[in-house]
């Protein structure tokens, strides 16, 4: 699968270089970056600069430990380099081939007394950021150990406008505000920054991995990781795993170019799936958005929605119009009683009276459609892996391939946060198993995804925000129109997102007023410009019968060759143009917030040859305050010298089919 172009190893430093005798760098392998990394009065620290720019002032590095301070008392040891320049193919993603480019540093930091312990910091430099990590080589006197604080730093060369979530918001489904950094409290990571027009950056995780997830604290302009606790307040238990998630800094000189990094996948281990044919992510319509609407219910009952009847007609809807899968919520026993509180009642196995699973499985099966199986845990997620192998081995066995798993809860075994370390390794095991039994993962309320798609491809996507369903219930109205322009700068940087778009009826009748703070032709935009492979039409499906705009969802791929960001503001607008996989056929999806816009797409990303494009745009009186529905349909033949004029109305957007002509 791994492709490597280049592979150049330099060990270009001599053993034992000492930080008093000289601080070292390390640069990108265009040079446009410096990273710069010494040891003053016994703390160790970097610092990032683009050319003479500052970009990462003078920031601290290492740790508080359960048994004492691994900082403030360093000496540098040995320093060896490295470089490595590949291409790299993904089974699924915003692109076939990925490039990974980027020169290596390892840097020893000693302590010069007490345990006279060690530890190895790396940096790695690329063209588009900078990562650190640590590393924790077995020894006398870090053997197993607790951090009880990390005191990385990244700290802004000036007052940046941040655009963030709180610390622990639940299941992080925040509303992302723009505040100074200064401003702003403790932060879930990752953090998109606006320092100045020619400077934006990203701060976030990759390669999560037996380690507790990061938040940013801050103090004035200088971030510092915070790290999600244990219940007894240990941060992470040190003992087989000896290396730290990387800290990652994502620059740029415009904001689209903070959407183009493939850093965080960069950052994660080669994948470890053998054998990757089994992955078919697909689009999927459920049983879903008729519970979130409060029409149907999860529990038993007159209005139970997972009913064999119910299903059936899902399925023969998804046949019918191209789409591969069916989620079923609600289908198995451990909905009837408090499940928040008693998620250890859930059964993974043994379905309701009125779902005849085996029996609908055989029968989306005959109509070339899968089920895809709904796991709620309540956040009972001992009393889950406790059922994982038996659930998962009956899944496999009725052709089952997509689970979506939830974990409505802030807190998990024995009161573990969701997001601790705890939490982290529960959600691994839950992937890893899922591997062996050809299982995908939809993972709901889960940790911030961190590039972890590159290892463990069958964690297809995850939720993780603020999604869609908030357009059902929320009393506030629902997400606010600036939303997915947004989403993609901050959580769609660390993978896939679950946001389950493609809602045609704006009426509400559980909550009045409650929808979606845009129009139908963003709805289809959606589809483009969040990221997923195995994208939702979330709507009932009787709202999409004879609606022309619903062509748009059969066509729509969710794998592409190539991403292209014609235009982006982070918060304001942004432009996708994919190309489909294995064709010369593109898609576009552009979206703004509550401001009309007018924009001039150049489609000189096509290849030679002629095209016909077939634009669903907003009407000329569309507006989502009051007029939603507004959409026109408009063909023409184009080429790469063609340029398009959009028009968005306020909380608009444009969804658009490019077609290769027969040659």
């Amino acid at each position: 699968m791994v492709k490597k172009l280049i592979l150049c190893v330099l060990m270009c430093m001599s053993l034992g270089v000492i930080a008093s005798a000289r601080d070292i760098k390390l640069s990108s392998p265009d040079g446009s970056l410096t990273l710069i990394a010494g040891v003053d009065g016994g703390q160790a620290w970097y610092e990032v600069k683009r050319g003479s720019e500052a970009v990462i002032n003078r920031s601290q590095l290492g740790f508080v430990l359960s048994d004492g301070d691994l900082k403030g008392n360093f000496k540098m040891g040995k320093v060896t380099r490295t470089s490595l320049d590949e291409l790299w193919s993904q089974p699924w993603g915003e692109d076939a081939v990925v490039h990974n480019h980027y020169n290596e540093m390892r840097v020893r930091l000693h302590e010069r007394g007490g345990m006279k312990r060690y530890i190895d910091v790396v940096f790695r430099a690329f063209d588009d950021g900078v990562a650190l990590r640590y590393e924790f080589p077995r020894q006398q006197g870090l053997q197993d150990f607790v951090i009880v604080d990390e005191v990385t730093q990244f700290a802004l060369p000036s007052d940046a406008y941040a655009w963030s979530i709180p610390a622990l918001t639940p299941y992080y489904e925040g509303i992302y505000t723009r505040e100074p950094v200064s401003k702003k409290g403790n932060m879930s990571a990752p953090v998109a920054l606006e320092v100045n027009d020619s400077l934006y950056m990203a701060v976030m995780e990759a390669n999560l991995t037996d380690y507790s997830t990061m938040n940013l604290a801050h103090e004035g302009t200088t971030l510092k990781t915070d790290l999600v606790p244990w219940q007894n307040g240990d941060r992470v238990r040190v003992g087989d795993t000896r290396v730290s998630p990387w800290r990652v800094v994502i620059i740029g000189r415009k904001a689209a170019d903070i959407l183009l990094s493939r850093m965080a996948l960069n950052l994660n281990d080669p994948c470890q799936i053998e054998d990757t044919s089994w992955l078919k992510p697909t689009k999927y319509v459920g049983i879903w958005w008729a519970l979130q609407k409060q029409k149907w219910t999860w529990s038993q009952g007159d209005r139970h929605g997972a009913t064999t009847e119910h299903t059936k007609r899902y399925i023969d809807f998804a046949a019918r119009h191209g789409l591969g899968g069916v989620l079923v919520e609600g289908w198995n026993y451990g909905w009837d009683t408090d499940w928040t509180r008693h998620g250890d009642g859930f059964s993974f196995t043994r379905a309701y009276p009125d779902y005849d699973l085996e029996g609908l499985c055989q029968y989306a099966a005959e109509r070339g459609v899968r089920i895809i199986a709904h796991n709620e845990t309540g956040g009972a997620a001992q009393n889950y892996e406790d059922q994982l192998e038996d659930a998962y081995r009956l899944y496999e066995r009725l052709g089952i391939n997509t689970v979506k798993t939830g974990y409505v809860n802030s807190h998990f075994y024995n009161g573990e946060l969701q997001h601790s370390q705890w939490g982290v390794r529960h959600f691994r095991k839950v992937i890893e198993t899922a591997a062996r039994h050809h299982l995908m993962i939809v993972n709901h309320e889960g940790a911030m995804p961190s590039g972890l798609q590159r290892t463990w491809p069958n964690l297809i996507a995850t939720e993780s925000m603020r999604g869609q369903e908030y357009n059902a219930f929320d009393r506030g109205g629902g997400n606010p129109p600036y939303h997915e322009c947004i989403l993609p700068f901050t959580r769609g940087l660390g993978g896939a997102m679950d946001f389950t778009p493609g809602i045609f009826e704006y009426r509400n009748d559980s909550v009045p007023g409650t929808r979606p703070q845009n129009t139908l032709a963003h709805q289809l935009a959606e589809y483009v410009v969040i990221y997923s492979p195995g994208h939702m039409a979330a709507d009932l499906i009787e709202n999409y019968e004879h609606q022309p705009a619903f062509k748009f969802i059969e066509d729509v791929p969710t794998n592409w060759e190539r991403t292209v960001v014609p235009h982006a503001s982070m918060g304001e607008y942004v432009t996708y143009a994919r190309q489909e996989r294995g064709t010369r056929n593109w898609y576009i999806g552009s979206v703004t917030d509550a401001h009309e816009r007018d924009l001039t797409l150049s489609l000189d990303f096509l290849g030679d040859g002629a095209y016909h494009a077939i634009i669903y745009e907003d009407g000329p009186d569309a507006d989502y305050r009051d007029n939603p529905y507004a959409m026109t349909i408009r063909r023409l033949d184009v080429d790469k010298t063609s340029v398009i004029r959009l028009h968005l109305a306020p909380g608009g957007g444009c969804a658009i089919q490019i077609l290769a002509n027969p040659e």
